[in-house]
């Protein structure tokens, strides 16, 4: 299976904003009220979140195998931890209660999965050992490759893959695994010495530049 060079870029991208109509967007004077936003989020979008986040969707042995299959997909490595670590099951369990329509074929999935493992190794997926987990996945995790009597998992599993990545690398352990630095404060000391030098400036003297951050 590909690592997190090739899951980056489906990272961020899996889910669309659906875009508001611009007259929805811009109240009429008379309605026009201030908007207090507190951690980037209007105040009915935190209570919305709020609600979402006291609902539960996934089943305790569900969440189990979600954690299980997203740290088969990104495992811990020497340079930062793995996604079950990043917090991607949490992840899941808040996207599909807030975009609903992946909770029907993450649910059916889910019961496809253990239904193979219980005609192939006698139990369900969280019961069977690492090599057999691999084995199944082998089958579903290249589409290419895949038999067409395993178009259901393939489906599932592209899913799982999508959501495990957005929520790796939309983490704070993700984003530092990338590298991602964003638009960070420094602090500039000036020209160098050897560029004033060989155009035949210099600073004045008489003014502190240490600091020009």
């Amino acid at each position: 299976m590909k690592r997190r060079d090739t899951l980056k870029a489906l990272s961020l991208g899996t889910f669309g904003l659906a875009a508001a109509p611009a007259s929805a967007m811009v109240p009429s004077p008379e309605d026009a009220k201030p908007l207090v936003v507190a951690n980037g989020r209007l105040p009915e979008e935190a209570l919305r979140d709020a609600k979402l986040m006291a609902e539960k969707f996934f089943s305790d042995q569900e969440l189990k195998t979600i954690s299980i299959l997203a740290d088969i997909i990104i495992p811990a490595d020497k340079k930062s931890g793995s996604a079950t670590q990043a917090g991607v099951p949490a992840f899941i369990e808040f996207i599909v209660k807030d975009m609903p329509q992946h909770q029907t074929p993450m649910r059916g999935g889910l019961r496809w999965l253990d239904s193979q493992c219980n005609k192939r190794f006698g139990n369900v997926f969280t019961a069977i050992s690492n090599q057999q987990r691999i084995e199944i996945i082998d089958d579903i995790a290249y589409p290419e490759l895949a038999k067409p009597t395993m178009s259901q998992g393939v489906s599932f599993f592209n899913l799982m893959r999508n959501l495990t990545a957005t929520g790796f690398f939309s983490s704070k352990m993700g984003i530092a695994d990338m590298g991602y630095m964003g638009n960070s404060p420094n602090q500039w000391a000036g020209v160098p010495k050897d560029v004033l030098d060989k155009y035949g400036l210099a600073y004045d003297p008489k003014i502190q530049y240490a600091d020009m951050g």
